[in-house]
């Protein structure tokens, strides 16, 4: 059964290629990092922070993409971990039912942190064991 978490921290270093995104459990005290690209983590850490930006960024156009043609986002799950590999869904609600889309975490975690308010984030209770034994 997937568990409810929430982007906890994002950290961006200058000097490493590896970016991370922290999710937390909403009602519990796990958590575990998920490696991400510089392009994803910043993406992500203008929308925590508010920044605006002059254009639609990529992420902004798939968002718009999906209300535009008529479809809701309704959450993401992050549905496996394999050989050091997460795997996500972007599922949107479109004439009555609802679509997965795959997509990397990073790119539908800032999907999640896109809209407004934020979509749910659910992560399988198997990728969060695998991703804390993995620490």
């Amino acid at each position: 059964m997937p568990i409810e978490m929430r982007l906890a921290r994002i950290i961006i270093s200058e000097i490493n290629e590896n970016q991370f995104v922290f999710l937390r459990e909403v009602d519990g005290d796990r958590q575990f990092p998920i490696v991400i690209g510089i392009f994803e983590a910043t993406s992500i850490d203008r929308r925590v922070k508010d920044i605006p930006r002059p254009r639609p960024l990529t992420h902004d156009l798939l968002v718009n993409a999906v209300e535009q043609m008529g479809g809701q986002l309704d959450s993401v799950i992050i549905r496996e971990l394999r050989e050091h590999t997460y795997f996500a869904d972007l599922r949107i609600k479109l004439n009555g039912e609802v679509i997965r889309i795959d997509a990397r975490p990073s790119d539908a975690i800032a999907v999640a942190m896109t809209c407004e308010p934020p979509l749910p984030i659910f992560v399988e209770e198997e990728v969060i064991e695998e991703a804390m034994s993995a620490d």
